[in-house]
């Protein structure tokens, strides 16, 4: 990845703020920080989408928490330490079918279980 946005770094610091918050309270599961990636699991499946959900860096899930989708959710982290908090939006834009959505398919396809 090029140099992080102007700002990235308070966003992310931000939207991490925000997920453990989130996370802390929803979660009835382990929490453990993996390889620099919280993980909260055990939230309800109404609190995020498909398997699981990364805000800056945190990954909160129900138990979705494979090595292959932990290595999926740590890109999904460095993109938000590279875009603060214009993630969502960029994210948004790439549109919801993760097959043609750029940073799913950076972050790995295969690893995000979206290929068999």
């Amino acid at each position: 990845m090029s140099k992080p946005w102007p700002l990235a770094r308070l966003g992310y610091a931000y939207a991490t703020a925000v997920g453990f918050t989130w996370g802390f309270i929803m979660s009835t599961g382990k929490i453990r920080k993996v390889d620099g990636l919280w993980v909260f699991q055990g939230l309800p499946r109404w609190a995020y989408k498909r398997g699981g959900v990364c805000v800056g860096g945190c990954y909160l899930t129900g138990n979705n928490v494979t090595p292959a989708v932990l290595r999926h959710e740590r890109v999904h982290q460095e993109q938000w330490r590279h875009y603060g908090l214009a993630m969502p939006l960029l994210y948004g834009l790439a549109g919801q079918d993760p097959l043609k959505n750029r940073f799913e398919i950076e972050a790995g396809l295969k690893d995000g279980g979206y290929l068999r």
